[in-house]
């Protein structure tokens, strides 16, 4: 019996040290989706009668802050950012003030989501640290939303700034001095919220600020604004529009490029042919001929001359009241030589184009034929932009039909008298069922003329219609894709559209874009009605549901 007692007894150790050797995984549970949470700070938050230098906050897990620099906040702004330590993970944030503060003043740090927590990243979302240096803290709030006054949706982080209304105040505030109080839409929600503010009269503005120096930089960013001033308290919601003003123009010394072509960058809006600048090219008292173009894709001009065996020139430009003079050294690199290149149209409608390296000033058309598919001659026409450098053939195409354009050698000629070679380009359209048919009806025009523009997917302009009257707009023979609409009014009728401008106080034309995409299928006909009561309004991105703006 002993010796079956001694086998049990080793059958259970052998058991026992098995199960202690088996090996497991070990799980982590579950998530952790919660934001760290302020557990004390020092001063207390929402303190009055501030005179420290230096902030604590402590939090009930350790934190780290993220993009700080553009997250946080500071209302009224500060001349000298405060230091704010550590950048290192922490359960203690501080804040050490570099500025001297205003008397009877409630500062807010708002920090948006730059608080996380150091193993998820969850943010402590709007976070705030408020306090007086006065006996009380100011609590009234003005909110609204902000949009573009051209494009569908406005970018994030834009700054919207009241500048208070008192004998030191004049419009050019805005360039030179922060504001009184700010606040910043961020990376989410279009809408705004500012807080802790005194009772009196402001004026309301939006920037895009790229630099965020808190001023207005006409020359790269946007601007919005309430054309009155506004009191506070009320509670009107606001909605301010954004938009690119047209700056004045301003030439930039021209760079010889080659023996034959000045580069010129400038700054301002060269909208039409009717507003590029006049360009006087001198060499001692001798007027040289010129050819002015746009550069493609930037703001510089293209001064063609012919060449000249000397080592300066003066150039002179003027454009309304600006009138600029400056003198440059020349050398004589390589000539620019003339190449043509065809532009792929967009659509159906869209009429065939070539585009020169180098100004064309003289055409032959008897040594251009347009053909179609049984070889028969078809009637076109000729328009050259000079501005552009592209010359466009006008004919009527049919649908299932294959065009072929010949150009003989001589048929161009450019400013240097150089002609083309040779040149063949095909044509071709498809079957009338590959294409599809829109018809807008537009409801609700408040007044006319309205430009109404089909817009792809990617925002590009299809077509453009000039509406001064009709109501209902046919978009025909469109290839198939995902359009949309776009209505401007031109109040001033020159058929674009036009930008406000701060200093004058007056808006940007009105723009309305068609709610949602309009399916155009190959061989269908879609009718549309196109509301311009109803104002855009963005679809609420999934990140954006949950996230609320307590700005």
């Amino acid at each position: 019996m002993l010796k079956n007692t001694s086998k049990y007894i080793l059958f259970l150790f052998a058991v026992l040290i098995f199960s202690c050797a088996k090996r497991g995984s070990i799980t982590g549970g579950l998530k952790d989706t919660i934001a760290p949470s302020l557990r004390t700070s020092f001063p207390e938050n929402f303190n009055t009668n501030f005179k420290d230098k230096q902030i604590k906050l402590e939090f009930d897990e350790i934190v780290i802050l993220k993009n700080i620099r553009k997250q946080l906040v500071i209302s009224p702004p500060m001349k000298n950012d405060p230091l704010i330590l550590p950048t290192t993970a922490s359960k203690i944030i501080t804040i050490r003030i570099k500025d001297t503060l205003e008397p009877n003043t409630t500062y807010s740090f708002n920090f948006g989501q730059s608080i996380t927590d150091n193993n998820e990243g969850n943010p402590l979302n709007q976070f705030k640290y408020v306090f007086s240096t006065g006996d009380y803290i100011d609590s009234l709030a003005i909110g609204g939303k902000v949009k573009y006054a051209y494009e569908k949706e406005p970018e994030s982080f834009i700054s919207v700034m009241l500048y208070e209304v008192n004998d030191a105040y004049n419009d050019s505030i805005i360039y030179n001095d922060p504001p009184r109080y700010i606040t910043n839409t961020l990376d989410s929600l279009k809408t705004f919220r500012l807080e802790n503010l005194k009772a009196g009269k402001y004026k309301l503005i939006a920037i895009k600020d790229l630099n965020s120096n808190n001023k207005f930089d006409p020359k790269t960013e946007k601007i919005g604004f309430i054309k009155d001033f506004i009191t506070v308290p009320n509670d009107t919601l606001y909605e301010i529009e954004l938009f690119q003003e047209n700056i004045p123009f301003k030439a930039f010394k021209p760079t010889q490029e080659t023996a034959n072509r000045l580069l010129m960058g400038y700054e301002g809006t060269i909208a039409d042919t009717n507003s590029i600048p006049k360009i006087t090219l001198k060499h001692n008292n001798d007027i040289l001929p010129n050819i002015v173009t746009k550069m493609p894709k930037k703001d510089s001009l293209q001064i063609w001359y012919k060449p000249i065996k000397t080592d300066s020139l003066n150039v002179e430009v003027t454009q309304n009241n600006y009138n600029k003079i400056f003198a440059l050294k020349t050398r004589s690199p390589k000539k620019d030589s003339l190449t043509i290149n065809a532009i792929s149209p967009i659509s159906f409608k869209d009429l065939f184009g070539l585009e020169s390296s180098t100004p064309l000033v003289k055409f032959d058309e008897s040594k251009i034929k347009l053909i179609d598919a049984d070889s028969t001659d078809v009637k076109f026409t000729t328009k050259y932009d000079v501005f552009t450098q592209k010359l466009f053939f006008d004919f009527k195409k049919e649908v299932a039909e294959k065009y072929t354009i010949n150009i003989l050698p001589g048929a161009m000629t450019d400013f240097y008298d150089q002609t083309n070679d040779t040149l063949n380009y095909q044509i071709s359209t498809k079957e009338l069922e590959n294409y599809g048919n829109l018809k807008v009806k537009l409801e609700n025009v408040k007044s006319y003329p309205v430009i109404v523009e089909l817009l792809k997917s990617t925002g590009d302009v299809v077509v453009s219609e000039y509406i001064e009257s009709d109501t209902v707009i046919s978009f025909n023979l469109l290839d198939p894709a995902q359009f949309s609409l776009r209505a401007i009014y031109d109040t001033n009728k020159n058929k674009r559209f036009d930008p406000g401008n701060f200093l004058e106080n007056k808006y940007a034309e009105e723009v309305i874009y068609f709610s949602g995409e309009i399916d155009v299928r190959a061989n269908w006909d879609v009718e549309q009605s196109f509301d311009l009561s109803i104002p855009y309004t963005p679809p609420i991105k999934k990140d954006d549901k949950n996230k609320k703006n307590t700005r």
